[in-house]
């Protein structure tokens, strides 16, 4: 058995020291706003915004085009006799005209149109903001459970001290005849139940690195180290409040959303307006009559008098869902509010728990140093010390379990809040 646990310790070191890449918090979580897809992929969506803008803004400038025609007709018509004959249907023909287009008014369309487009751009910005908080709490999550699961090793390895401690003892017992063999055995099967646990926590390590590696766009063995910054203070209920529900990315999105759903109740008002558009352009053509080149301006309106109800079903339509946005955004705000009070109230939780932890394992190192002695002693039995033994170990690994669920609810908190590049000290 001692060969055997020697052996899977052995392995664990090997693994320890081949790692390849040495992580700090606030390096992991730099790396991640740089590297991570997911955050790139919402980068591209400004982009993507931004050539809508571009693309609407092109609608109110002018356009200028050449159109050009080459004609072969069947016969030639010629009006006149002589040198003072002129083709009006010649056998080969041709033409262009070069043409200058400028829209003037069209009931503001464009212009809303255009308006919606530069809120577009701020949307997707917000939701840039709001996808790099979320890589940012899922980085910090996975980070710090892989802190959790090196402390779970370590706790484990103790544990396993811990067996080992109890199996020697109940051997130099067996051998000088004072116990049975049953508590050589009992020890033993402390001993490779501790392994086994030692065995599940670097498994669950193994885990928590693949999380991270992904995220950090990573290969290889990491080796992470304990936070060396506590998060900041929290601030009051009211003012974790009053962040969530005036500057989180989501919040700002509605706000946004409606906004330009009050320029799509402006812009299909437009449709009741008249449009009125500018055209210039030269032509020439091979064909002299009435004359061979020319130039002319214009002006084109259109009156829309009746268009069957369709204008006012489009207003109607974009009236709904600007309430459907005012609705929303209200939604967002409580929805914001809440997240802080739940996650205040599991943080409250958290911290309970690791209290508790906390003394629980004051307690039962005590009971397990009282039990041991008394056991050493022979006054006490095996099964106490293997009760008391249990029961430090159990203490141990909540301390381990309660502490990440602190850290990882403080987390929350911020992130509830929308603050959590304030709280983790990345600020782009």
């Amino acid at each position: 058995m001692k060969r055997i646990t020697a052996l899977f310790l052995v392995t664990l070191c090997a693994a320890e020291l081949s790692a390849q890449t040495r992580l700090s918090f606030d390096g992991a979580l730099k790396r991640a706003l740089e590297v991570n897809n997911t955050v790139e992929r919402s980068r591209q969506d400004v982009a993507t915004a931004t050539a809508q803008k571009d693309l609407l803004f092109s609608a109110v400038l002018p356009r200028i085009d050449l159109n050009a025609d080459l004609t072969r007709n069947s016969l030639e018509q010629r009006f006149g006799e002589g040198e003072d004959s002129i083709a009006i249907l010649p056998r080969n023909d041709w033409s262009y005209r070069l043409t200058l287009q400028q829209p003037v008014f069209a009931g503001r369309r464009e212009l809303r149109a255009y308006a919606q487009s530069k809120i577009g751009i701020d949307i997707a910005r917000e939701a840039v903001l709001g996808t790099e908080d979320a890589v940012l709490l899922r980085v910090a999550s996975n980070y710090l459970a892989v802190v959790n699961a090196d402390r779970r090793v370590d706790v484990e390895k103790r544990n396993i001290e811990l067996s080992q401690k109890r199996l020697d003892q109940a051997q130099a017992f067996f051998e000088a005849g004072e116990v049975t063999k049953v508590d050589v055995l009992r020890a033993e099967t402390a001993m490779k139940g501790a392994a086994r646990l030692l065995a599940v926590a670097v498994q669950q390590r193994e885990h928590a690195i693949a999380q991270l590696r992904a995220d950090l766009d990573l290969d290889g063995s990491l080796e992470v180290e304990t936070p060396a910054h506590d998060l900041p203070a929290l601030p009051s209920e009211e003012e974790l409040i009053a962040r969530a529900t005036e500057s989180r990315p989501d919040v700002d999105i509605a706000e946004h959303n409606l906004k330009v759903a009050t320029l799509e109740v402006a812009k299909q008002r437009g449709f009741w307006l008249p449009t009125v558009r500018f055209e210039g352009g030269f032509v020439q053509q091979k064909t002299p009559f009435p004359t061979a080149q020319y130039g002319y301006a214009r002006l084109n309106f259109s009156v829309p008098i009746f268009q069957s109800g369709e204008v006012q079903a489009r207003v109607s339509g974009a009236k709904s869902e600007e309430k459907d946005a005012e609705i929303a955004l209200a939604d967002t705000k409580i929805n914001a509010r809440e997240d802080v009070h739940r996650a205040l109230a599991d943080l409250r939780s958290a911290e309970t728990g690791l209290q508790l932890a906390n003394e629980q394992l004051v307690a039962a190192q005590a009971e397990y140093d009282q039990s041991f002695e008394l056991y050493r002693a022979q006054e006490g039995t095996s099964l106490d010390v293997a009760a008391s033994e249990t029961s430090l170990a159990d203490a141990r690994r909540a301390v381990a379990e309660e502490t990440l669920n602190r850290d990882l609810a403080e987390l929350r908190v911020w992130y509830a809040a929308g603050s959590i590049k304030d709280a983790v000290g990345v600020n782009k």
